[in-house]
């Protein structure tokens, strides 16, 4: 979760926000004529939003902002698009809320709930008790003033959104890595008592909500989950008004834990709710063509997996894109971890969560004919120079004409100029130029339009690249490790 305070790295797979970040199908009628205009490449989405699809399966599909990200209309655009579930980053943790004793501040988190209401999106409580992001006037208070304290807050709190929020995360990451309860304030002044007492004061100010314990690293069974489940039971048992459980889900790329279904299948059993809370799944950097894939299968298995249990209630991310998570400040060497890039395009991890949820996952193949492919970063055309079709001639880019050298054919998986076929060196690696040569039709001149605007090799797995994201006439064309930016996006035109 998003924080104000100095990046803390957490082990394994979980983490919380230690720092605040100023942060449909399709983009609003505007967004697609200027695109038009300048030949941009748009973010290629599933027919249907995501939460629609994930509306028709009973579930929802959210996202987290803070007041800043209010400011970002691309952000906001697909933010409302394509999320039905908003949890904010800050504001409505308590030293927004309460940052002084009794002095209640809930001007930003009700900016957050407008937009949401604005949207028809629901809101997620986030958070009522944490040991983090806590004024230093809590962590000073005398033992036997915390529980009145934290009731009060609660109360407050609760009270002013009551009506207004789906779901809180009452008790925020209240468990060490071995499964034993963490010895915060509240635990030192009330033992393990205080999670039933903040609990039954959540119920009493807003009885409608859903009432969560959420945590990181309890996405599997283990030592951490094993401790979460057993004070499921007993809290059940005392007749605590826990509803549901929270599995943040800040993973490693290729790392899910195989457990995941059979964890949250266990709760379930328990009469609760689940939800993926915070997902993302950081990727070392510089991002490669295969880990971003990967990171796909890994969103789609986390979606189906929900799916596969009757009582998981949704999936939110952390965040909407790259640009705005706060994995890049808080894992150095880490990022790239959520479904869009900083560009707001999607990546293999959207499609596959839509195609998971019964959508289609790519948009249709270009048709055949002649196109000029036009880049996204300088808005000049692919081009043959001088029609010179000598085999090994290294296209450009250079400003569009309509001549026959711009005109580029899709036959099957080819891209044909002149009668020639675009071609990758054999054995080509990051930085190879691309050439044209007499067609094959082997792996080497075969070329896949993906949904985020990329050209990549179908035997290298690169991406088409303009040259060091120059923009100038005579540019080379290299393939390059698929990022996703604008000097890899490309439109037929």
């Amino acid at each position: 979760m998003r924080s104000n305070d100095t990046p803390q790295p957490r082990p394994g797979q979980g983490g919380s926000r230690r720092r605040a970040l100023g942060i449909g199908t399709v983009l609003v009628a505007v967004l697609v004529a200027v695109a038009t205009t300048v030949g941009m490449a748009l973010p290629a989405q599933a027919a249907t939003a995501l939460r629609t699809l994930a509306e028709a399966k009973g579930r929802y599909f959210g996202t987290e902002m803070t007041g800043g990200d209010l400011n970002n209309a691309s952000l906001n655009s697909i933010a409302a698009a394509q999320f039905d579930m908003l949890t904010p980053g800050n504001e409505m943790k308590w030293d927004t809320i309460e940052r002084s004793p009794g002095v209640f501040n809930f001007g930003p988190g009700d900016q957050i709930v407008s937009f949401a209401q604005a949207h028809s999106m629901r809101v997620r409580g986030h958070n009522l008790v944490w040991h983090s992001q806590l004024p230093s006037w809590v962590s000073n208070l005398p033992l036997n003033q915390v529980q009145g304290a934290m009731q009060n807050h609660i109360t407050n709190e609760a009270t002013h959104y009551r009506g207004k929020i789906y779901a809180w995360d009452v008790i925020n990451e209240p468990f060490n890595e071995d499964g034993s309860l963490r010895q915060d304030i509240f635990a030192r002044a009330m033992g393990s008592g205080y999670l039933a007492t903040a609990l039954r004061a959540a119920r009493a100010a807003d009885p409608a909500a859903k009432l969560y314990i959420n945590d990181f690293n309890v996405e599997g069974v283990n030592a951490k989950s094993n401790g979460l489940f057993s004070l499921a039971q007993s809290l059940l048992a005392q007749g605590a008004p826990l509803d549901g459980i929270g599995l943040e889900s800040h993973f490693i790329v290729g790392q899910l834990p195989s457990s995941l279904l059979t964890n949250m299948q266990r709760f379930a059993n328990l009469g609760l709710d689940v939800a993926i809370t915070e997902l993302d799944d950081r990727i070392p950097l510089p991002a490669s063509s295969s880990n971003i894939s990967r990171q796909g299968t890994d969103y789609g298995t986390v979606v189906n997996d929900c799916l596969a249990v009757a009582r998981c209630v949704g999936v939110s991310q952390w965040g909407v894109d790259d640009g705005h998570s706060w994995i890049d400040g808080t894992f150095p060497g880490f990022g790239a971890a959520t479904m869009y890039d900083r560009n707001f395009q999607p990546k293999p991890a959207y499609n596959a969560s839509a195609a998971a949820l019964g959508g289609s996952s790519t948009p249709p193949p270009p048709p055949p004919g002649s196109s000029t492919l036009v880049s996204a970063a300088s808005g000049r055309c692919l081009d043959l120079p001088a029609s010179n079709t000598t085999n090994g001639t290294q296209p450009v880019i250079w400003d569009c004409n309509g001549g026959a050298n711009q005109q580029w054919a899709v036959n099957g998986q080819t891209l044909r100029v002149l009668g020639k076929c675009l071609d990758a060196p054999t054995n080509a690696t990051a930085g190879t130029k691309v050439q044209i040569w007499d067609c094959s039709g082997a792996t080497n001149q075969q070329w896949t339009f993906n949904a985020s605007g990329t050209v990549s090799g179908v035997q290298s797995g690169l991406c088409l690249d303009v040259n060091g994201n120059a923009t100038a006439n005579g540019t080379t064309v290299i393939l390059w490790t698929c990022t996703g930016a604008a000097n890899q996006r490309w439109s037929r035109v």
